[in-house]
């Protein structure tokens, strides 16, 4: 039985990354950004950013990134009452990542359980955002990128989570809930602390997506640490 579920597993996993690649392929762009993409202009998410675009379209992240990961990190069947009575939705969360850098998360409702979690993942690829890593200890400087480049800190509801940069080989000690946020977007060691209701996993995987966010609040890290090499 455990066999035939792999097997199962490996075809649903084919079966997507085809579906993917004919959603590429038949893809019409509608934004300029989508067409500089479609045309080969833009070859990378690096590139697509640094031009200052915004992700509208998420075949945009397909044909950028073919290869993501996914996870769904929370799924609840919810209730509305209304004067014509009781109205069910689920409620998907999907987490993506590159596993280099590129994180995302997406959240979505809709009256049958496989549609909520295919609009979760396709806005979860519109929120993607860059992670920027940096070095775990002073000794590597500016070289390593297998940590957070400095405390971060990131909040959704009650829970609090901080990051803190972790030397080399100290790996990722982090609440299991997290573990694959990290993974997904490259941070192979890091410290954390976490304050409020852990018991939501939701909350604390937004918590610490935000927290990784928030690598990119300093934007003159990178002409800083050329400097600093530059002085070496």
């Amino acid at each position: 039985m455990a066999r035939r579920s792999r097997e199962t597993d490996e075809e649903r996993r084919v079966r997507r990354e085809e579906e993917k690649e004919k959603t590429v392929s038949d893809w019409v762009p509608r934004t300029e950004a989508g067409k500089k993409v479609k045309s080969g202009e833009i070859t990378s998410l690096d590139d697509f950013f640094a031009k200052g675009f915004k992700v509208m379209e998420p075949e945009i992240v397909d044909a950028l990134i073919p290869v993501l990961k996914d996870k769904l990190v929370d799924f609840k069947k919810t209730t509305r009452v209304t004067r014509q009575g009781r109205n069910f939705a689920f409620r998907a969360s999907v987490l993506i990542g590159d596993g280099n850098s590129y994180i995302g998360i997406g959240t979505a409702k809709d009256k049958e359980k496989y549609p909520s979690i295919t609009k979760a993942t396709r806005n979860a690829k519109l929120n993607m955002f860059k992670v920027r890593r940096g070095a775990g200890s002073w000794e590597e400087r500016s070289k390593g990128t297998h940590s957070v480049p400095f405390k971060v800190s990131g909040k959704s509801a009650s829970v609090i989570v901080n990051l803190l940069p972790a030397p080399r080989g100290t790996g990722l000690v982090v609440g299991d809930k997290i573990k694959d946020v990290m993974k997904f977007a490259g941070v192979k060691d890091v410290w954390s602390k976490t304050k409020g209701n852990t018991g939501s996993t939701l909350d604390f995987v937004q918590a610490a997506i935000k927290a990784l966010a928030a690598t990119n609040n300093v934007r003159y890290s990178d002409d800083f640490a050329s400097k600093m090499e530059e002085s070496r």
